[in-house]
């Protein structure tokens, strides 16, 4: 027995220690993670100028390709994005696809639209995996992240015997009680869920975590890896055609859906148009299947015949394997319902993590108070508490309404100035961390139920549709729920 709990004990200071050290990059980790479900809609609702394309698939890229005839003849390569249900613009670029961003077509005129679409969803999606830092630190410091949450996960399950108790056990009184529970609930009620975003997330890098195999194999040549990996051609080779004529791109958009599905054509790129064995290559949606990867689904045709010349095909089970984990993490399957699932059990690991940091404050104020040591630690802690949770969401806030009132190129400067002062803020509330969290919250909620009018005013004479103000109202109601948590905190004070 006193080996037991030894253990037990033990794992509880794992659990604890690697829950706050981490903690802090894991909340920001999973809160943008969990914003990037609806990281096409969040970008939409940002630029109300842009006017959903009612083309369906075959006409958008009947109206890009006259465009691109006239104004990119000499292109070395043509770009087309398709209006789908989440995205529904029409863009074109050409060139070499680098340094040439895509630029929206107006399907009324056939001109350019002249407008630039501010993307916080990209912005969003960037930090969720790198934290915005150059790439491979980035990456490495996001994975050495996740591989801790999978210590936590377990060394928690070990410390709560009374796991399927504890689920149904909520009491919402002041203190350390109620915290305990909340976070009991919020960790159990989605489990399956945290481990499987973190051993997901760990598999999409997994050659950048795991490069031995690669330097081994392949003499460190990673593009031999992924040209091995990648589905073999399922259609005979034809030989290279001289003919210069292009066909219709309808033509390969419709017979790409055959295999998609109708509305799953996502985009196409044209390989030399106007020379010699051009090649058509089309992508579908991601999210038309389970398996999502580097070039997954692609189908390629010979520009002039309307030949196949690579069909979709079966990966191999290894590959596959990859594939099918990478969609699992980022959910493109199952439409809305799946999205909300996702989202839903995002909201409770942010909820799990910020409310064990809590946790393991209110327990270092006991040993604070017992041996009077350890303040200085106590007030980092709280304040890092602070701004990380209070501060990350107040600057996710300030994203949203820097996206409608500056410069698409003011919305990351934005993001950092906003979490700046809220760090500041927490500072100097170290003291008064209570007083702190109110102050937070209190603007968060106020940022939040003023978006709807923030809409309303940022409009531009644009009828509303019915992405925009889910989003708008969705966000006014967490602001709502912010409110009353403001106002909870608040009768703790007065009763301190």
């Amino acid at each position: 027995m006193a080996s037991g709990q030894t253990f037990t004990r033990s794992m509880a200071g794992l659990h604890g220690w690697a829950g706050l050290l981490p903690g802090w990059l894991l909340f920001a980790i999973f809160l943008t993670g969990t914003l990037t479900v609806f990281d096409r809609e969040i970008s939409w609702w940002a630029s109300p100028q842009l006017q959903a394309v009612t083309l369906d698939a075959g006409q958008a890229a009947t109206l890009a390709q006259r465009w691109l005839e006239r104004e990119q003849p000499e292109a070395a390569a043509w770009e087309i994005g398709l209006p789908v249900a989440r995205a529904p613009l029409l863009t074109v670029s050409a060139g070499d696809g680098k340094g040439h961003p895509p630029q929206i077509l107006d399907p009324q005129s056939g001109q350019l639209a002249g407008l630039r679409s501010s993307e916080p969803g990209r912005f969003l999606f960037r930090f969720h995996y790198s934290l915005q830092l150059p790439r491979m630190p980035g990456i490495w410091i996001v994975g050495l992240a996740a591989m801790a949450m999978l210590v936590v996960l377990v060394s928690g399950l070990v410390i709560h015997k009374r796991s399927f108790r504890d689920f149904f056990t909520f009491r919402p009184v002041a203190g350390r009680r109620g915290w305990l529970d909340g976070h009991n609930a919020c960790s159990l009620l989605p489990l399956p869920f945290h481990p499987l975003m973190n051993s997901t997330g760990l598999v999409i890098f997994v050659v950048v975590y795991m490069p031995a195999t690669i330097e081994v194999l392949y003499g460190g040549d990673r593009e031999a890896l992924f040209r091995e990996a990648r589905p073999l051609v399922s259609a005979p080779e034809p030989a290279r055609s001289t003919a210069t004529a292009l066909q219709p791109l309808s033509v390969f958009v419709r017979q790409a859906e055959q295999v998609y599905g109708r509305g799953q054509v996502a985009g196409l790129r044209v390989e030399r148009p106007g020379q010699p064995g051009a090649r058509v290559e089309v992508r579908p949606e991601s999210g038309w299947q389970l398996a999502l990867g580097r070039g997954v689904g692609t189908m390629t045709f010979d520009a002039a015949s309307g030949q196949v010349v690579q069909a979709v095909a079966r990966a191999s089970p290894g590959v596959l394997a990859q594939q099918v984990m990478t969609g699992l993490h980022f959910a493109q399957f199952g439409g809305y319902p799946m999205r909300w699932l996702y989202f839903l059990c995002g909201l409770g690991s942010c909820v799990m993590i910020a409310s064990g940091l809590v946790l393991f404050v209110l327990k270092q104020r006991l040993k604070v108070a017992e041996s009077g040591r350890g303040h200085a630690f106590l007030r980092l802690a709280e304040t890092l508490n602070l701004a990380v949770t209070g501060g990350l969401l107040l600057a996710c806030a300030g994203l949203l309404w820097a996206s409608r009132l500056l410069p698409a190129d003011g919305l990351e400067p934005a993001f950092w100035v906003v979490w700046l002062l809220a760090l500041l803020h927490a500072a100097w509330r170290s003291a008064r961390p209570l007083q702190g969290w109110r102050e937070q919250l209190g603007g968060l909620a106020l940022l939040a139920l003023g978006l709807p009018l923030l809409e309303l005013l940022t409009r531009g004479g644009v009828a509303p549709d019915r992405g925009r103000l889910v989003l708008g109202l969705g966000v006014a109601l967490c602001g709502l729920l912010l409110l009353v948590l403001r106002r909870r905190l608040a009768r703790v004070a007065e009763g301190a």
